[in-house]
């Protein structure tokens, strides 16, 4: 029977969602066809469109999943700017630097990884006035430092780009 979310759907999503992570470190989306992702994977045509409608549709729900995951890493944290979130931020980055390089290769850049933003903290520091904007310019710049320390390998420590993060963002 194929239950919504039984272990054997599970697991070939799964196996679908790795092999089309894969095909994007050497291909762009527009390249990748469900042929390509049956091979790799192994599965039948029907269970790829059992569980999506097209690739992008897998884009989507691979994009969606990330988020998820970034957002769930926050979920204890009151502050999203203290020093122990960033880092925990950075560090998980770090060691999942696949990923992270994935998300924005699918070219969701109207989207924001940082999906998270405390409003609290902003009234604390007063920002009441224009927040739409503030918000956004944090959660650009946010994105755009985690692109640059992709791109070069993430070769700063996750101290170190918490550091960066606490400068670009002093006094808040």
């Amino acid at each position: 029977m194929n239950v919504k979310n039984n272990k054997r759907r599970r697991e070939s999503q799964e196996r679908i969602e790795t092999a089309f992570i894969e095909l994007l470190q050497s291909c762009e989306i527009k390249d990748i066809t469900v042929s390509d992702i049956i091979k790799q994977t192994g599965l039948n045509r029907s269970t790829f469109y059992a569980n999506y409608i097209d690739i992008f549709d897998l884009a989507d729900k691979t994009r969606t999943k990330l988020e998820t995951d970034f957002t769930n890493l926050f979920a204890d944290y009151d502050y999203f700017n203290e020093r122990s979130g960033a880092l925990k931020m950075f560090t998980h980055i770090k060691e999942n630097q696949i990923f992270y390089n994935t998300y924005f290769k699918l070219c969701y850049d109207d989207k924001h990884l940082v999906l998270i933003y405390d409003t609290r903290r902003a009234e604390k520091e007063h920002i009441n006035s224009n927040i739409k904007y503030h918000i956004e310019f944090f959660r650009n710049g946010l994105n755009a430092i985690i692109k640059l320390w992709l791109a070069g390998g993430c070769k700063e420590s996750p101290e170190e780009m918490a550091e960066v993060l606490k400068q670009e963002y002093r006094g808040r």
